[in-house]
């Protein structure tokens, strides 16, 4: 089951620390994926805030990597994953948790790449198995903010009042900025690599007993 909230930030963060929390108390696993490693350290710190046990996979945590992905669909776990973390391999539902309705994974954020949201997205309901996905997208969000024409971004403050206004809104204007940051992303690589091109050709024309300082 796919289920979208959109907000502010200060919105976002309570409603997901809510929705975790009754997870939680429910003995629902949950899996909540963040875009960078300093995102996934402020959720924990929130979480802990509100005392609700955990378990951190990101880029400094890779050591106990296998561990983690083979507990967070026991039932009761709350696992906070970068986008990297973990991917490769299934999370398998433990006992009781079928019942529960399986694994949820929740989307605090999303990334630049639509690519990678699908991927977390499928992290759930596996082979027949049953999950669901909540999706939080935050209107201050830096993907909106640095990708979108300043037009745009003004229409998107104005905040519509209507509740699936505002879904629709900001869902047509997320996957605007998404396609135009991977736009980005591309040409930087491309840049990149000629650089790299035309440093190889540069060099190759140097004398082969000149030492390079």
């Amino acid at each position: 089951m796919l289920r979208s909230l959109v907000g502010s930030e200060m919105c976002i963060r309570d409603s997901l620390c809510t929705e975790v929390a009754k997870c939680h108390q429910h003995g629902q696993p949950v899996l909540i994926g963040t875009r960078s490693v300093a995102s996934s350290e402020k959720l924990a710190g929130m979480l802990t805030e509100l005392q609700i046990p955990f378990q951190l996979l990101n880029a400094l945590k890779h050591r106990e990597e296998a561990e983690i992905i083979e507990a967070a669909g026991t039932k009761g776990q709350v696992t906070i994953a970068t986008n990297m973390a973990g991917r490769g391999a299934d999370i398998k539902l433990g006992s009781g948790v079928l019942e529960l309705g399986g694994l949820h994974v929740i989307l605090s954020e999303q990334h630049e790449s639509k690519r990678i949201d699908r991927q977390l997205q499928g992290r759930c309901a596996r082979q027949g198995d049953p999950g669901s996905v909540r999706t939080y997208t935050s209107l201050d969000d830096a993907v909106l903010r640095q990708n979108l024409p300043r037009p745009i971004l003004k229409i998107v403050d104005r905040r519509v009042t209507r509740p699936m206004e505002i879904k629709f809104a900001t869902a047509a204007c997320f996957a605007h900025a998404q396609k135009v940051a991977q736009r980005k992303t591309f040409q930087q690589r491309k840049a990149v690599l000629e650089s790299d091109k035309w440093l190889s050709q540069a060099l190759s024309f140097a004398a082969p007993n000149v030492a390079f300082q």
